[in-house]
């Protein structure tokens, strides 16, 4: 049995969804980001080959987590089956979905804001739908430096340039320019943080 020791603002899974590690030997969390590390710098490697451009669909966000996620976790690349505290109701996660791909070619059509801000909303956005059971963070961020590099042409966001799933003092800058965004819609705090 593994210990969930997780950090803040992580999103505890249910024990069905704990149940599904796919490498049983894990025992700890630290165990468990170097083997979902691993997997993830495998989906790197693929993104780093493949340049994907079209990413604003359903299909290319489930393939991204299943890339990421897919070694460790069977549930990889399907959308979350409960209600979580954070994100929007599991029921309506491909509409939500729609609407943000929808606003975001909007926002790129008619430059509505920056590239950066963009990005920035882009994800927010994301982490707010909470589209998997784990891994939302992790996948969102990937997916606005996609947007960022892939379709806009600017350098990626260095999200703060340390793992963000350990606890401390960036984690928690983070966290709370995502609860600022959240509670009043001003997007500053998480540009800084994004380019820092």
């Amino acid at each position: 049995m593994m210990d969930f020791d997780y950090p803040e603002g992580a999103t505890p899974l249910s024990q069905d969804e704990a149940n599904e590690l796919l490498l049983t030997h894990i025992t700890t969390r630290d165990e468990l980001n170097f083997w979902e590390q691993k997997n993830i710098n495998e989906a790197l490697e693929w993104l780093d080959r493949t340049k994907p451009k079209d990413i604003l669909n359903e299909a290319f966000v489930r393939q991204l987590h299943k890339k990421m996620f897919g070694r460790v976790w069977s549930w990889a690349g399907k959308f979350r089956q409960r209600e979580v505290t954070i994100g929007r109701p599991w029921e309506r996660i491909p509409e939500e979905l729609k609407q943000l791909f929808d606003d975001v070619r909007w926002w790129m059509k008619h430059t509505t804001y920056s590239h950066d801000e963009i990005g920035v909303r882009f994800h927010h956005r994301l982490t707010l739908i909470h589209p998997f059971p784990n891994g939302n963070g992790r996948h969102a961020r990937l997916m606005a430096d996609l947007l960022i590099e892939n379709v806009l042409g600017r350098p990626c966001f260095t999200w703060g340039g340390v793992d963000l799933t350990k606890k401390g003092n960036s984690r928690s800058r983070y966290i709370q320019a995502l609860h600022t965004a959240d509670n009043k819609f001003e997007y500053g705090s998480l540009l800084d943080f994004a380019r820092s």
